[in-house]
């Protein structure tokens, strides 16, 4: 079960102000476990892309109640959601207001946001290529409706004091602290958005930020970046490259997103002149209305840490596929993200086994190829 989570802020003197003098305090999230335990653990798990296309928005309209709500789309999987400390997803989508559009200018409705942290998303990044799509406003509204469901977020900024102050995300259990920062590589829309900050893929930018997270004590830090080329299974030199460099300037985990298709993972253990590193260069679509082949699915990336005498490692970590049951139910399309798993070929008609089974075989191949020492997770969830 998910652990009660816990607001605080934390007031940083010296370190911080020597970096910027703006930044004074740091949003930190606790969740606390008053269990005595000789070793801490901390549980991560990473969803891909949330999009809210217009055919997911017309499945989540309710006309007898004039409302919307997404609850079944992750209903099946939420116990797995629920079962990680800190489950993050990627939102590709503004929460805007009316009018709700999908492609290419996204807004969604704010249920969207109320069934992913009712269903265990607690943290939500949100630098992406979509991120501009409805202009300053949208920008800032995205972040109200985040912060009044207690979703905790980092990637986008109402302004440079909030980003001076909440750019680097610290998730805390017990003594363990981890950090996150999120940056895109573009956005669609150019238009200046002034006071309004969306973290860009910059080295000279990253490389500060990760300067500045050194004065955090933290136990791990980890970039989420929205990169690569659409609908590419393998990665380009362009991810191959800031990967490289963030692995250089000591960044632990790197997770990606935006090729809306599954792309590799890879674990490399400690040596003497490094520190463990784990990437995810695209975990693909968690759920969206892209039906084409390697697009229906998508890969989440678990990783369980734990401090032993003072030293923080990655215990263990694999990927567990998921795929999106799109359906017609009394007339209306329906949509419900499954896990990826032989069981469920029974819950699906003929079309949709085949449908399923296609995307596992492609996906296992993809990862069971290209992967470095992660493999795929079992669980023992049932999505019925």
């Amino acid at each position: 079960m998910k652990k009660t989570l816990i607001i605080t802020l934390s007031i940083f003197s010296i370190g911080c102000v020597q970096i910027n003098s703006q930044k004074t305090q740091v949003k930190e999230y606790i969740v606390e476990d008053k269990k005595e335990e000789s070793i801490d653990s901390l549980s991560l798990l990473f969803l891909g892309d949330i999009m809210g296309h217009g055919t997911q928005i017309k499945a989540a309209y309710d006309s007898s109640s004039s409302s919307y709500n997404y609850n079944s789309v992750f209903e099946k999987i939420s116990p797995l959601l629920k079962s990680a400390d800190y489950t993050i997803g990627n939102l590709e989508v503004t929460l805007a207001g009316e009018p709700y559009k999908g492609y290419p200018r996204f807004s969604s409705p704010d249920a969207l946001a109320v069934a992913c942290k009712a269903n265990g998303i607690n943290v939500l990044v949100t630098s992406n290529n979509h991120s501009n799509d409805r202009k300053k406003e949208g920008v800032i509204r995205t972040l109200d409706i985040l912060d009044s469901l207690q979703i905790y977020h980092t990637g986008t900024f109402r302004d440079s004091l909030e980003r001076n102050s909440s750019n680097l995300l610290v998730l805390t259990k017990n003594s363990i602290r981890i950090g996150i920062l999120n940056y895109t590589y573009a956005t669609n829309d150019k238009s200046e958005i002034n006071p309004a900050i969306i973290n860009k893929i910059d080295t000279m930018l990253m490389q500060g930020d990760i300067a500045e997270s050194k004065y955090d004590s933290l136990d791990k830090l980890i970039v989420v970046l929205h990169w690569g080329k659409e609908y590419k299974s393998l990665p380009n030199s362009f991810q191959k490259n800031v990967a490289k460099f963030l692995f250089k300037h000591e960044v632990d985990i790197i997770i990606g997103s935006h090729p809306h298709v599954i792309q590799p993972m890879a674990y490399f253990a400690a040596t003497d002149s490094t520190n463990e590193r784990f990437i995810a260069y695209s975990l693909g679509n968690f759920v969206s209305n892209q039906r084409k082949r390697g697009r229906d699915g998508g890969v989440l990336a678990s990783i369980k840490l734990i401090k032993r005498g003072g030293k923080t490692i990655i215990n263990s970590h694999g990927f567990i596929l998921t795929w999106v049951h799109k359906s017609e139910v009394a007339g209306a399309p329906s949509f419900e993200v499954l896990l990826a798993k032989n069981s469920e070929l029974n819950n699906l008609n003929e079309a949709d086994s085949s449908a399923m089974a296609l995307f596992m075989l492609d996906s296992q191949k993809i990862l069971g190829d290209e992967n470095i020492y992660v493999s795929e997770l079992k669980f023992p969830f049932k999505s019925q």
